[in-house]
Parts: C-alpha cells; structure tokens; sequence
C-alpha cells in the first residue's frame, strides 16, 4: 500500500510534566503520584481540546510495565475515570517495551482506517519511579528475551547498547565517537531547557560537552562503554492525542492547518531471541524507516524535523545511519558536524528527545507526536523551530527493546 485509501490527522496533543530526577520537585521519598492520575491528566487535557467526551468513538492506551511497576492491570478501564462519557465506549491496551506508544499510535490509526472510528483517544503512560534503578532495570529487562537475561548484565539494557557501543568504537573508533555521544547529550539538554515539561528543563549546568566527554568510563559500578549521561532518564509521565479521519476533523471542528496529516507509516518486528547481525547497525529500524518513507513518497530531503528513539546515545547514532542521512560509521561525523542541532540540517529531537525530555516508555511514542504536532502546526513555544515551506514533513521512530518492535511515521503540515 503506497498511500493510505484515508485520510489520517492528529491534533490535540498534550503533554504532562516528564517527572524523575534533574527536576526540583521530584521528591523520591514521596513516592511516585498514581499511574491513573498521569491517564486522566493526559486524557482530560485532549477532551477539553477536542470538545468533550462524546465526541470520541474508542479509545486506546500504550504502557510497558504497569503489571509489574504499580501492580495495575486491565488498563483499558481507566478511560472512564478520565470522563464518564467515555463509559461503555471500546477500548484497548497494546504492549511493544518502549514502542509500546507507537503502537497506541498505529491501533488508532488502523481503527480510523477500518472505519470502525472517526476519532481515537491515544495515550501513552508510565510510572517507573516506584522501584530503584536496579530493581526498575530488571522489570525493563522483560524487553529482551528472558533467556538472555540470566547471563545479562544487572543493568541489563545499558548493558545491551554499551556492547554495541563498544562494537561501534572497535569498528569506527573510540575518540571520536565519545565526542559524538557527548554532543548528543549536549544537544539533548539544549533543546530540553526551551519545554517546560521535559525532565531535564531545570539543567542548567555549563561545560556539557566538557562534562560528559571527561566523566569516565567505570565498569566496575555500571557498564563498560557508557556513563550514566549516554542514557536515558527513568521517568514517570504520560501523553495523548485525537487520531482522527476527515470527517472527525469536520466534527471536531477544526481546520487542517490545526492538525497533521499522517501520510506513511510502518510498523514491524524482528526475532526477540536472536542477536543482532551486525551490532553497530538498527536494521529493523532501517526497514521500518524506509517503508514509512515509500508509503509517503517522501525523500529525506522533504522532512524538515525528526524525533527519533534515544535510549542511549549511541543509539541516536545508529538511527541516524539508519534512516539513511549518514553512511555507516559516519553518524558521528553527523552529530560533530552540528547537523542535528535544532538549528542544523536536520532538526532532531527539538525537545530533549529520551535523554533530556524523559523517557516515560509506554508514553515515548505518543511524546513523539506530540512533539511533531507541535512543531508543524506552530505551537511548541520556546522549542519552536523553523519549519520551511519545501520541507513540510516530520519522521518518528519509536524503538521497542534492543530494535526489536519499530514503529515509524511519517506527518506532514497539513493545508486548508
């Protein structure tokens, strides 16, 4: 399929305050607010948007690991406690570890495309600062097999992108890519300081860059090729946004130019019980790029921002590779060069992406869009960046576990 045979939109998007350490009024001793707070917080700023509980027709919700984090189940029944008139409508829960967001994302996307819905609820959501970061990193384990846990490391993710980091130092050198990985997270800080809601917006620390290339390697207390700056944040936080067709669009009662249009997408999934071919390449995240790119009939060169999954800084330049916008072993080149600031040649993650907004996991894909909404329609405030007439589209890629579960989009800023 080249082109959906319906017109998708999104609009409404909220975002709640991405909570976790960096922010001042995270308080760890006090525990984590109730997972259904950040769903009714998120879904009530949609409906106030939107006009209202009955203009929606289903509802679903992205989360990774409330079973486990908060001991909370069957999900799909919160979206009453968001608001009464969303009682007795359908709704649905979907589970991919971190990409579990971009699934919520698809689901609404499929219902609107078979006509089973006009206008979808998506929400993401995770609480994950109810248990300390080792505990937390062994529920986050159950992205990868369960077999390859047993000999895996105590931070078993780290552990899994600090092997491909160190491939890709073996392969395409150690100095350089380290100056790379602490530009990103330079970059990332950056552009979290303009959004008042990512976790990282109150860093304001000098010498970044400085910072995170001398602060050293130490496996004896963590893993062999990363510090603590190449990783995202455990984060608590949720988001959501109206999936709608064109005639949800009508009844809602907004213009195009409020929303954007979804013009390709694709989702996919590669064998949880094999390692990767080649270490320092995302190849089902390559994939996924490039079919979401074909379905659009969009050029790289026709996207003019990207919010993309950075688990981990080496991670934000594997993708780079693999949506194409650097040969293997150049995506540092890319970083070096300025390329992916917010003001570079191509904008990437303008809010802090997963290291400097937060990764609440089950909430990552949605962010995403959100973030995209944002920008193309005008509306990220301080993030704002330009977005030129000739380059009218946006890309996200959400990644679940080590490039297993992908989901990538494609918007575009839509016109009247």
């Amino acid at each position: 399929m080249k082109s959906p045979r319906r017109k998708i939109y999104m609009l409404a998007g909220y975002n709640t305050i991405s909570m976790g350490t960096g922010r001042s009024d995270f308080n760890p001793k006090k525990g984590s607010r109730p997972l259904e707070s950040y769903i009714k917080e998120a879904g009530q700023a949609v409906l106030e948007k939107i006009g209202g509980a009955d203009k929606v027709d289903e509802g679903v919700i992205g989360n990774f690991m409330a079973a486990r984090f908060n001991n909370q189940a069957n999900l799909p029944a919160f979206f009453p406690l968001i608001d009464s008139g969303l009682k007795f409508k359908p709704a649905i829960s979907v589970e991919g570890a971190c990409a579990s967001g971009g699934l919520a994302l698809m689901a609404a996307i499929k219902s609107v495309l078979a006509e089973t819905a006009d206008v979808v609820l998506a929400i993401g959501v995770e609480v994950q600062n109810t248990k300390k970061a080792v505990y937390g990193a062994d529920i986050l384990a159950a992205a990868g097999w369960n077999q390859s846990r047993k000999n895996g490391h105590a931070y078993f993710f780290p552990g899994v992108f600090s092997d491909r980091a160190g491939a890709y130092y073996q392969k395409y050198g150690k100095e350089r890519t380290r100056m790379a990985m602490s530009q990103w997270y330079v970059n990332a800080i950056e552009n979290a300081r303009l959004c008042h809601t990512a976790q990282e917006s109150e860093n304001k620390k000098s010498n970044l860059y400085d910072m995170a290339l001398s602060m050293p390697l130490n496996p004896k207390k963590f893993v062999d090729h990363l510090t603590v700056l190449d990783c995202s944040k455990v984060s608590d936080g949720a988001s959501a946004i109206a999936v709608v067709s064109e005639e949800g669009l009508k009844k809602l009662g907004y213009k195009p130019e409020d929303a954007v249009e979804v013009v390709g997408f694709a989702q996919m999934t590669s064998d949880i019980t094999m390692n990767p071919e080649n270490p320092t390449s995302l190849e089902t995240t390559k994939q996924a790029v490039a079919k979401a790119l074909d379905m659009a009939g969009v050029s790289l060169n026709q996207i003019g921002t990207i919010e993309l999954h950075d688990c981990f800084s080496i991670a934000g330049i594997m993708a780079i590779e693999a949506i194409g916008l650097a040969e293997p072993g150049k995506g540092v080149d890319f970083v070096i060069d300025g390329k992916s600031k917010r003001d570079g040649e191509m904008p990437i993650n303008t809010t802090g992406g997963l290291i400097g907004w937060g990764h609440p996991t089950g909430a990552t894909g949605v962010h995403q869009a959100v973030t995209i909404w944002e920008q193309l329609t005008g509306k990220a405030g301080p993030a704002q960046i330009n977005i030129d007439e000739s380059r009218p589209y946006a890309l996200s890629i959400n990644m679940g576990g080590d490039d297993k579960t992908l989901v990538s989009i494609v918007y575009k800023k839509a016109k009247s």
